[in-house]
């Protein structure tokens, strides 16, 4: 488990992480997302003790990293891999060579080192580009090779920041879904900071929100999104929708336990009521379907919808 406690972190005069507090647990998917100079990447930075922090705590499996001497802090790094957005590969060196250089650094055994980059490039299906070089390949295929370098030392947490910035929109996914393999397959504990709100939807299973260095919003990302929070709304905007003054508007939220009724076809046919559909707005989350359905309906028949509603544990509210 990591927890992240009180943290505070200063630059100078300007405070960037304002205490903090988020737990993280073991084989989690957890996305840190804000607008930029929020402090996300610092506080990623600060989870590998790349950057240090002025006040409060971040303990790794029970163990304060602060409290930890060089040698300890280079075998906590060992157990931790990075995926940056530049991907951060050595032009000189071919695929091969890229993920080998950690392993080289931990003085592994050249047998050790062949095997498991073979393993690697399997996991990345870069297979068939193992010989060519940075400037040989894709941004896509590049992310791939940093995701396999950082994996190299078999770690136990994957740092991702803005691994998927600087791709296009279907390589981005090809990268998610190669992420959210290795979380299942290796069971490794994912930490991703994104602007992207679709890759939190696809990778993540909890957020925070973070505004001017503090967390302005926690949970799992499907009810962040259900609920529409201030936080959520400040960042990506607010919806406008035009609702008629006569009558009833009346929003129901689909959630992953009803997201599989064919509500509005059961509220016509079971209730009789007259309506129509003002707006639908639904969200794929890790290929869940959540969200919400306005209706506009006469008061007179507002209450057969209602008590559908209440009888079938909906949630729901009048707009």
């Amino acid at each position: 488990m990591i927890q992240i406690i009180d943290l505070q972190k200063s630059y100078e005069n300007t405070t960037v992480l304002k205490g903090v507090t988020i737990s993280i647990e073991p084989k989690a998917k957890y996305g840190l997302i804000g607008r930029s100079g929020t402090g996300k990447s610092t506080l990623l930075r600060c989870i590998n003790a790349l950057e240090t922090f002025d006040s409060g705590r971040i303990e790794i499996d029970g163990t304060d990293i602060t409290k930890l001497n060089k040698k300890e802090l280079k075998y906590l790094r060992r157990d931790i891999g990075m995926v940056f957005q530049d991907f951060s590969l050595l032009g000189s060196l071919n695929v091969y060579e890229n993920i080998a250089l950690p392993l080289k650094c931990w003085r592994y055994k050249n047998q050790a080192i062949d095997t498991r980059v073979k393993e690697l490039v399997e996991v990345i299906g870069l297979k068939d580009k193992i010989n060519f070089y940075p400037r040989e390949l894709s941004g896509g295929q590049k992310q791939r090779v940093a995701i396999a370098r950082a994996l190299a030392l078999n770690p136990k947490i994957l740092l991702c920041d803005e691994a998927t910035s600087a791709l296009d929109p279907k390589t981005a996914q090809e990268i998610v879904m190669l992420l959210n393999n290795i979380n299942k397959e290796l069971g490794i504990t994912l930490i991703t900071v994104t602007h992207q709100l679709s890759v939190l939807k696809n990778i993540c299973d909890e957020i925070s929100i973070l505004e001017n260095g503090k967390i302005a919003c926690q949970g799992k990302t499907n009810e962040i999104f259900l609920k529409k929070p201030e936080a959520l709304v400040n960042l990506m905007g607010e919806k406008e929708l035009s609702l008629p003054t006569k009558g009833c508007n009346i929003e129901i939220y689909i959630t992953e336990e009803n997201s599989h009724t064919p509500i509005i076809s059961d509220i016509a046919q079971k209730t009789g009521a007259n309506f129509f559909v003002l707006d639908t707005n639904m969200e794929a989350f890790n290929q869940k379907y959540i969200g919400s359905v306005v209706l506009h309906t006469s008061e007179n028949d507002t209450s057969k919808i209602v008590t559908y509603l209440n009888a079938n544990q909906y949630v729901w509210h009048k707009l």
